[in-house]
């Protein structure tokens, strides 16, 4: 070879060292480069035997292709050598013990208005109750006249009741649900139908959305006192056998003779709170016997059947269900409030 040209022993040599001192691929790639590379050390080498005698070219270029191979496998064999001891540092920084305890993962549940809700449900089926379901978008007519709601009603004015565009107005209660089910329906029944409503209010105990459950029996010979018994039944159910329970005489246009529910507030155990507005009691729903005129409306006799209807607000019974001081917790979906429930 000539002086500036390192001879073929030395160039391997130097290929070796410097292969088995690369430290990761990328450095082992740049060293394969200089050497084995189209402009590297070994091609520029193999381009140079030309230069030499013919009587020599022969023999240098085998003993040069040679020193390639061996080169070649050192790289392959430093390359296997690097991912083997990648793979190593990769298994012993992920190890796993199994021996430790594992990490509990978090799980979901249901919605404190899901499980009361079920428990209302589970209640009145158990008495024969079926469940019926209707519309959040009603007609005036389903949700006020039907209902014996004259025009004039508060309940009817835009500061109570969200109204469409088309006439038409999203439910203020579920007794929507009592017309479409009475109605062309031959007695005896009796339903229960829980839902969404909706009505311009907002403070502790309302929610301009929230969720009500409306419940209605027709049959002969209905009395106060049947209703009387499946309330203070249900009550019990939801609260317990200690849960103060009391009838207070009302008026509503569905209903007549009429009374509210109301729960002795276990929030402030009756000494009054915001809740239930420093009265001690909290009011649970409205209650009565059906009007004759909601019967006629649907064409059943009244004459001959009576019936009672009930409605209560599911959001209000898990407030004190689960001692839930604002009712917006309920709906405002902060996981860390959910999960103390």
């Amino acid at each position: 070879m000539t002086a500036d040209k390192p001879d073929l022993g030395t160039l391997e040599e130097r290929a070796g060292v410097e292969i088995a001192a690369a430290g990761d691929l990328h450095e082992l790639t740049a060293v394969r480069a200089r050497y084995l590379g189209k402009k590297g050390s070994v091609a520029a080498l193999l381009r140079s035997i030309g230069e030499l005698e013919p009587s020599e070219r022969g023999r240098v270029g085998q003993e040069a292709n040679a020193a390639k191979q061996r080169i070649e496998a050192a790289a392959a064999a430093r390359k296997g050598d690097l991912e083997r001891a990648g793979r190593e540092q990769v298994l012993a920084s992920q190890r796993l013990d199994v021996s430790l305890r594992g990490t509990a993962t978090r799980t979901g549940h249901l919605h404190p208005i899901t499980h009361v809700t079920r428990d209302m449900v589970q209640f009145f089926t158990s008495l024969g109750f079926s469940i019926e379901e209707g519309p959040e978008i009603e007609t005036e007519y389903n949700n006020f006249e039907a209902l014996n709601i004259p025009a004039d009603h508060p309940a009817r004015d835009e500061q109570d009741t969200f109204y469409l565009d088309d006439g038409r107005l999203l439910r203020t209660h579920t007794s929507n649900v009592q017309i479409r089910v009475m109605a062309g329906r031959k007695p005896p029944f009796r339903f229960i139908a829980p839902g969404r409503v909706y009505r311009h209010d907002l403070s502790p105990r309302h929610s301009p959305m929230f969720h009500q459950i409306e419940g209605f029996l027709v049959d002969e010979r209905v009395t106060f006192g049947d209703l009387k018994g499946v309330l203070y039944g249900f009550g019990r159910h939801l609260m317990g056998r200690d849960i103060e329970l009391r009838f207070r005489s009302n008026h509503f246009p569905f209903t007549e003779p009429s009374a509210e529910m109301d729960y002795a507030c276990v929030l402030c155990d009756k000494q009054g709170c915001a809740a239930c507005s420093q009265h001690g009691w909290m009011e649970w729903g409205g209650c009565g016997m059906i009007h004759p005129k909601v019967l006629e409306r649907c064409e059943i006799d009244p004459d001959r059947y009576q019936g009672f209807a009930f409605g209560m607000g599911i959001d209000r019974t898990a407030m004190l269900r689960y001692g839930i001081p604002q009712l917006r917790h309920l709906f405002e979906g902060d996981v860390r409030v959910l999960e103390q429930i």
